[in-house]
């Protein structure tokens, strides 16, 4: 299999939340600090559960977090 296909937005959303730090983001998610580098590093796909999280912590809808492919809409 190639490179991971399911990308996001996460370090954009965490500078437009007052600049949130990984670490604030991975408390909030239930995850390490690692788990958030690695997924914006795009070296992780998240489960779908920590997707939802995710979104959650954003108060966004998932799709505006996360894309399949590199079809990125933000």
């Amino acid at each position: 299999m190639g490179k991971n296909l399911v990308g996001n937005h996460i370090r954009k959303l965490r500078f437009n939340q007052d600049e949130m730090t990984q670490l604030q983001l991975a408390d909030k998610a239930g995850v390490t600090r690692q788990t958030i580098v690695a997924l914006e590093k795009g070296n992780y796909s998240p489960s779908l559960e920590l997707a939802f999280r995710i979104a959650h912590v954003f108060e966004l809808p998932l799709e505006e977090v996360f894309f399949y492919g590199d079809n990125p809409k933000q």
